[in-house]
C-alpha cells in the first residue's frame, strides 16, 4: 500500500525525480512494478521538498490522485530542490480523511511516509495509546494508522532518539503490539534519510559523494540499484548509506529474559554494512540485529 521516494543531492526540478524516469513515482501510481498489496495508488499524493537556506520544508499534498492535478504538473516542472519526500497513497480505509493522510507527513525540519498497513487498525495499537502525551492524539493530522505510527515516530524523535533509533524502535513497537503488519517507513530532515525494510520493498541508489535515493521500487533500470533486504533499518546521507538488521519481534530467540529491559532499545548496534562507489552487488545486513 503506496510507493514513496526520498532523495538528497544536486538541485534538480521536482519532475526530474518524480515524473520523467520511466518507472517514476508518478507512473507508480497506476502501474507499480514491484508493489505487493493492491494496485492502483489513487487515494492522494504529496511531496516535501526542501528550499535553498530554509530548513523547514514545503509541503503539497492532495486528496486525488497524482495523474489528475495539473497544478503539480507546473510545479514538477519549475520546482527545485537538493531534497526531498513523496509519497502516493492507496488507503488502508477507503476515504479517511483525504488530503491530511496524505504522506509526507512533517514537523519541523522532518518528513515522513508509512508504506504499509497495520494489521487490526485502529484496536490493535490501543495498548500503545498511553506512550503519547495527551496534546499530541488530540492534534494528529488524521485518522489513519499512519498518521499514528508518524505519532510515536516524532515523539521519539522529540525525545532525543535519532533518526534510525526512532524508526527501529517504533517499528519494533508497532510489530509487538499487531504482528503481520507491513511498516516501511522513510524519514528525511534534509540532509540525511533513514528508513525501514518491512514487509514490503525497499531499494536505494547511490552516487558516493553525490546523491543517494531510497525508494519503494526503482523509477528506471538502472543496474546499480540495490535491494534492502527485509527486516532492515536503512541510514543514509549524500555520502554513504549503511544497512543495519532489525530483530523480529516475532522470533522467540530474540526476546528478553529480563523484565526491565527496554525492549524498544536500540543502542546495541552492530557495525552496520556500508555502501561504497565499488559496491555493485547487492548489499546484506550484518549478521548481528539490533536488539
Amino acid at each position: 500500500m503506496c510507493r514513496h521516494l526520498a532523495f538528497l543531492g544536486p538541485e534538480e526540478p521536482l519532475g526530474g525525480l518524480l515524473v520523467d524516469p520511466p518507472h517514476s513515482l508518478y507512473r507508480q501510481s497506476w502501474a507499480p512494478r514491484r508493489q505487493r498489496y493492491g494496485t492502483v495508488n489513487a487515494d492522494g499524493f504529496g511531496v516535501g521538498w526542501y528550499a535553498q537556506g530554509d530548513p523547514v520544508p514545503g509541503r503539497y499534498r492532495r486528496a486525488g490522485p497524482i495523474w489528475g492535478d495539473q497544478n503539480f504538473a507546473d510545479l514538477a516542472r519549475i520546482v527545485r530542490t537538493t531534497a526531498l519526500l513523496a509519497a502516493v497513497r492507496d488507503a488502508t480505509l477507503p476515504g479517511a480523511d483525504g488530503e491530511a493522510a496524505a504522506a509526507p507527513f512533517a514537523s519541523g525540519t522532518w518528513l515522513f511516509s508509512h508504506n504499509g498497513a497495520v494489521v487490526g487498525w485502529p484496536h490493535s495499537l490501543a495498548s500503545l495509546v498511553p506512550s503519547l502525551p495527551p496534546a499530541e492524539l488530540l492534534s494528529l493530522e488524521a485518522r489513519s494508522d499512519s498518521a499514528f505510527v508518524w505519532a510515536l515516530v516524532l515523539n521519539r524523535l522529540r525525545g532525543g532518539d535519532e533518526e534510525g533509533q526512532a524508526l527501529a524502535g517504533t517499528v519494533l513497537e508497532v510489530a509487538r503490539a499487531a504482528p503481520g503488519s507491513r511498516l516501511s517507513l522513510l524519514l528525511t530532515n534534509g540532509d540525511t534519510i533513514a528508513a525501514t525494510a518491512w514487509g514490503d520493498t525497499l531499494w536505494y541508489l547511490s552516487e558516493p559523494g553525490r546523491r543517494t535515493v531510497v525508494a519503494s521500487e526503482p523509477y528506471d533500470d538502472d543496474p546499480h540499484w540495490q535491494e534492502v533486504p527485509d527486516r532492515t533499518l536503512l541510514t543514509a546521507s549524500r555520502t554513504d548509506v549503511l544497512l543495519t538488521a532489525l530483530k523480529d519481534p516475532d522470533d522467540k530467540a530474540t526476546h528478553t529474559t529480563d523484565p526491565t529491559a527496554d525492549s524498544s532499545d536500540t543502542t546495541d548496534t552492530p557495525v552496520p554494512r556500508r555502501h561504497s562507489a565499488s559496491d555493485d552487488k547487492a548489499a546484506a545486513p550484518p549478521k548481528e540485529p539490533i536488539a
